[in-house]
């Protein structure tokens, strides 16, 4: 499992075996089911997690009791409630497994030693953070300006393959969509 985080941390920065050894040294393995819960709401956050296999989704629930799916998180993604995780306060969100996942974990003590043994790492999660921040924000924008199709089309290159692995209620609920709105786009495009 190691194998495939380090492949992803090389793809954004350059480490030495040192700094890959310090950093791997504070992972921890865990494995979850499908539905199980990684994190609800008023959870205090102690982990960050990297999918090495499965999907999950994050999301917040509403006063009504709506789900407003906020994230997808696939292979190579790191999943999290990012607020609670770096501000150490209490989680908003719940974060389940739509597939049995296997993951990494980290401490938010042991990422802060990392920080002073291998600062490196800042840069690597200072690079993730900028790249979700801007993904979030052309999100915003595409919701604002797009066609759900144009969405549902950019949701697809973002997220390769995923309409076969995720209920199509939960693509139109995070397009914002109603699913009969996205099954129409949907067989639109097969034609």
């Amino acid at each position: 499992m190691h194998k495939t985080i380090n492949s992803h941390i090389n793809s954004h920065i350059k480490t030495s075996e040192k700094e890959l050894s310090i950093f791997n040294a504070s992972l921890n393995e865990i494995a979850i089911t499908k539905g199980q819960f990684l994190l609800k709401p008023g959870t205090h956050v102690k982990h960050e997690y990297f999918v090495v296999k499965g999907c999950l989704k994050a999301y917040y629930s509403d006063s009504k009791g709506n789900q407003h799916i906020i994230q997808f998180a696939i292979e190579n993604w790191w999943v999290g409630d990012f607020d609670a995780f770096y501000n150490q306060v209490p989680s908003e969100l719940f974060i389940e497994a739509i597939e049995d996942s296997q993951l990494l974990s980290i401490h938010y003590d042991s990422l802060q030693k990392i920080y002073n043994k291998a600062p490196i790492f800042e840069r690597y999660f200072r690079i993730l953070t900028t790249q979700a921040f801007i993904a979030q924000r052309k999100r915003i924008l595409s919701t604002l300006e797009k066609h759900t199709q144009e969405r549902y089309l950019k949701f697809c290159q973002t997220y390769p393959n995923i309409k076969d692995r995720v209920p199509n209620y939960n693509i139109a609920n995070y397009l914002g969509v109603s699913p009969e709105n996205l099954s129409r786009i949907r067989k639109n495009l097969k034609s």
